[in-house]
């Protein structure tokens, strides 16, 4: 996985998925899918490590501009406005890079399918401003993200509201370990969950 990749990922998210989305449908949040992503309201648009699926069609992501792949898709380029400050810095002309795309998409799998096994009412989202997939449950943030300044490749995440200390605790924002050292993703968020409740 590049850090290219990474961001025509995070670019689909933004530009081609969810502003499109927040524009017709008032929501920018995003969900996970057995092998990529999706929006969750109109319009119908999914992306896999190869592919944009736009209702019925099938378009190639290889070597396209964002730009492109919208104009395909019958959607205006563009992130949602007036959310959120930061994002993946992608354009509208930036093609899609795929190099270890999957490696991210499976990451964004296992964590969702380990932040299913917390309990609680929320459903993971994804969200398109950092690119991660998480749920907030007592007061502490839970996910998976695709990879930041914090640790340049996808990595698990736990993020208490109020912070905590101790060997766990070995990130500004709480926990972060990346996924290909955490066998078990739930159960990092479970001891994470047991550690955070003693404060």
């Amino acid at each position: 996985m590049t850090n290219a990749t990474r961001r025509s990922l995070h670019g689909l998210a933004e530009l081609v998925l969810a502003g499109p989305q927040h524009r017709a449908s008032g929501t920018i949040r995003l969900r996970v899918t057995q092998d990529g992503f999706a929006t969750v309201a109109g319009p119908d648009l999914r992306v896999n490590a190869d592919a944009l699926f736009a209702g019925g069609r099938r378009v190639p992501l290889a070597g396209r501009t964002l730009r492109e792949l919208a104009d395909e898709a019958g959607v205006g380029i563009g992130a949602p406005e007036g959310i959120y400050a930061d994002g993946s810095g992608a354009g509208p002309d930036d093609r899609v890079v795929l190099d270890g795309a999957g490696e991210i998409l499976g990451a964004f799998a296992a964590g969702d399918a380990a932040l299913r096994t917390l309990g609680g009412e929320a459903a993971p989202v994804l969200w398109p401003e950092h690119f991660d997939v998480g749920v907030s449950l007592d007061e502490v943030n839970y996910g998976v993200s695709a990879g930041d300044t914090a640790i340049d490749e996808p990595y698990a995440y736990i993020g208490p509201w109020t912070p905590r200390t101790g060997d766990f605790w070995n990130m500004s924002f709480g926990a972060g370990r990346p996924v290909r050292e955490v066998p078990d993703i739930a159960a990092f968020f479970a001891e994470g969950r047991r550690l955070a409740a003693q404060g």
